[in-house]
């Protein structure tokens, strides 16, 4: 019994397929990672946004208290 052979266009075909289907597969893994990292980049930059409007927020509080800012003895 002989086994079917390929012509060398189905050969170039199953070629072609493999490789667009791994470039495909990189690039979905590379998107993940992008979006993954510009979510964190985004939360650490709205967390130090978070902390600069507590600390501005504390200051105004403290001078209208008539604490000196200036002070740095507790």
């Amino acid at each position: 019994m002989t086994t079917p052979r390929l012509s060398k266009l189905e050969i170039r075909k199953d070629v072609l397929q493999g490789a667009v289907e791994a470039m495909a597969s990189t690039v979905g893994e590379v998107t993940g990672i992008v979006t993954g990292a510009v979510k964190d980049v985004a939360a650490s930059v709205g967390g130090l946004a978070t902390e600069l409007f507590e600390l501005r927020e504390s200051a105004r509080r403290a001078a209208e208290d008539g604490a000196d800012p200036d002070d740095d003895t507790m």
